[in-house]
């Protein structure tokens, strides 16, 4: 139950002491965290091996891998909270049971109660009669509960039970419709359409916000309106489903880039409005969150963006590695899955307020080495709404375990997205994944660990009671237009604009503070791409008490998901701290997939800070 702060003097200097001293951060808070009830675990995949001495019910059985195991958030009640499970081992047809099988969306009890046949589970969409659920999308993440109770986001489809409640007796499979979600791309609406991917939904249940990657890998966010087609006459499917209409793409119209080129001299626009990913809306939805370009280098970051305003804010300032998000319903807080604590980035992030130069090719890099395979090192973090300032960096939500294994804050168990709120603010929902072969058991990594959880699985659900909070009411949710103001209309047979990029040249950035650096540009068409960048620093500040002296060059190639990295690296820091970051001779070479996250490095790279080394992870890990 401790506060992440103090954990280096860097983090804990005045980096931002007018915000703080305005938001006075909040006291560390009692949490007791639980684990909660899933279907049992049947011993193999194979037909028939969920019997009913492993679930008497005869209501399915859940196999011991992650597969396509997700959780979501609360119910209105805040009793029930919705998961993506894969059932398996379910007997053969006419058996009643067999409709447990595969991947189907439940519902599952936090308040330690049972549905009323008994278990503490519910299937939403098992049994559902074939032709109230035809041409569904296959892609069933991110599962997501209406704010009305009566509807659930299923990845790319939406579960209708009927107008009644989605934990009522009353939602039964034949009262039930799944519907696929279609988003027309084509000028004359042929097609399978656009593909959407991490899709959450606005707390006005109207409105719906993504990710879509490009054809070169690049990726923007999209917002628009959800449409019920009963009848569509064009596009794939042609049965019942919700289209996407009133589509913008999360493209500032101002045309204002996080770095731009005024004849010699570069300039970082910290109120550049960068959706690199979307991550959701606050608790209000007057605000989009989202994974957006660095303010400090390979320091990545979730920001808020107001609908209508365009305001940014920085929420998360740690120099590790944030990503899943989630806000309260009153919009006071937010819970974060973060890598803080376990010193996974600080070997290249350390270093405070280094200006995000070098991450116009190493981004994608950055962002790949806080993986290692299967192990992920996100713990969930609770932070105020204004977020990460001065001495204060929010409270880990499952510190209070003793750290065994099994423990609530058993290292060996990562989290994984999405975090949730319950509707009153007094619970927070999220769920693991326990460390598997071949992110374990080899020469780097640990032994691997042994579940504790029921039949072995290797994920888990975990419930945080606020335990001192007493119940909120949610916020007003915000009127959102269906055309956010700032963005860029992306109708039917659109084509999406070039992404950002600096000409190659020799520049000039000047110090918010003192200094200047001298920046050499080669080949960095895109933010992330193949490219070089070199930098000179002369007693360059962007931050009072934060001063850069040296050099840095960074090149990189970059094939499909693959990163070739060469890393120079001497720059030092004085004034609040005194701290290096520093390649071996010969320089920093690292070789890492943006999609299996093992790391694979010759030389070194080492930032200390006020003595405290930070080293890179070991190969393989």
């Amino acid at each position: 139950m401790s506060t992440l702060c103090g954990l280096i003097s860097a983090l804990t200097a005045a980096a931002v002491g007018v915000a703080a001293a305005s938001n006075p951060p909040p006291q560390p808070e009692p949490i007791d965290v639980v684990e909660l009830p899933l279907p049992p675990v049947a011993p193999s995949d194979a037909e028939g091996a969920c019997t009913p001495a492993i679930n008497p019910r005869r209501t399915g059985c859940i196999g011991i891998d992650v597969k396509e195991f997700q959780a979501g958030d609360f119910t209105p009640d805040g009793n029930h909270v919705v998961v993506n499970v894969e059932f398996v081992g379910a007997p053969a047809a006419p058996d009643p049971a067999s409709t447990y099988t595969g991947e189907q969306l439940i519902l599952i009890k936090a308040d330690g109660t049972t549905f009323s046949n008994g278990d503490p589970w519910k299937c939403l969409s098992c049994g559902v009669p074939p032709e109230q659920a035809m041409s569904l999308d296959p892609e069933r993440d991110y599962p997501h509960v209406f704010r009305s109770g009566k509807k659930a986001l299923w990845g790319h489809n939406i579960l209708d039970c009927g107008g009644v409640d989605l934990a009522s007796d009353e939602c039964t499979p034949n009262r039930t419709h799944i519907y696929p979600i279609h988003w027309t791309i084509s000028a004359d609406g042929s097609g399978p359409g656009g593909v959407p991917r991490e899709m959450r939904l606005h707390p006005d249940d109207v409105h719906m916000g993504w990710s879509s990657f490009t054809d070169n890998g690049g990726q923007f966010g999209y917002f628009g309106r959800l449409e019920f087609n009963p009848n569509p006459t064009v596009g794939e499917p042609l049965a019942p489903r919700y289209d996407l209409v009133n589509v913008s793409v999360l493209i500032d119209q101002s045309g204002k880039a996080p770095i731009t080129v005024e004849g010699s001299e570069l300039h970082i626009n910290r109120d550049a409005i960068t959706v690199g990913e979307l991550r959701g809306f606050s608790g209000a939805g007057d605000e989009i969150l989202y994974i957006g370009s660095s303010w400090e280098s390979s320091n990545i970051d979730v920001f808020a963006v107001h609908v209508v305003t365009g305001a940014v804010r920085r929420l998360t300032s740690h120099p590790e590695y944030a990503d899943p998000i989630a806000f309260s319903h009153d919009n006071k807080w937010f819970v974060v899955m973060d890598t803080r604590g376990s010193d996974r980035q600080m070997w290249m992030a350390g270093m405070r307020w280094i200006p995000p130069l070098i991450d116009m090719v190493a981004v994608t890099a950055a962002s790949s080495t806080r993986n290692n395979g299967a192990r992920r090192f996100f713990q969930p973090i609770l932070i105020d709404r204004n977020g990460d300032r001065g001495e204060y960096f929010g409270q880990q939500v499952n510190a209070g375990g003793d750290g065994s294994n099994g423990s609530v804050n058993d290292p060996n168990w990562n989290g994984r997205a999405d975090p949730a709120f319950s509707p009153d603010g007094t619970r927070i929902v999220y769920w693991q994944a326990l460390v598997v072969p071949p992110a374990c058991g080899r020469a780097n990594p640990l032994p691997c660990p042994v579940s504790t959880a029921q039949g072995g699985r290797t994920y888990r659900v975990m419930l945080a009671r606020l335990t001192s909070r007493k119940a909120t009411k949610p916020a007003k949710v915000f009127d959102v237009p269906d055309y956010i103001p700032w963005t860029t209309p992306f109708p039917p047979g659109a084509s999406l604009p070039e992404q950002f990029g600096v000409p190659d040249g020799h520049y000039t950035l000047r110090g918010r503070v003192s200094g200047v650096a001298d920046v050499i540009l080669e080949g960095t068409s895109t933010l992330g791409g193949s490219g070089s960048v070199s930098v000179s620093y002369r007693n360059y500040s962007d931050q009072t008490g934060y001063v850069l002296d040296g050099h840095e060059q960074v090149s990189a190639q970059i094939i499909q998901w693959d990163n070739l990295i060469d890393w120079s690296s001497d720059i030092v820091q004085t004034g609040v701290v005194q701290a290096t970051k520093r390649t071996s001779p010969g320089g920093f070479h690292l070789e890492i997939n943006a999609v299996t996250n093992i790391f694979n490095a010759n030389g070194t790279l080492t930032t200390t800070i006020n003595g405290v080394e930070y080293k890179q992870p070991a190969n393989g890990t």
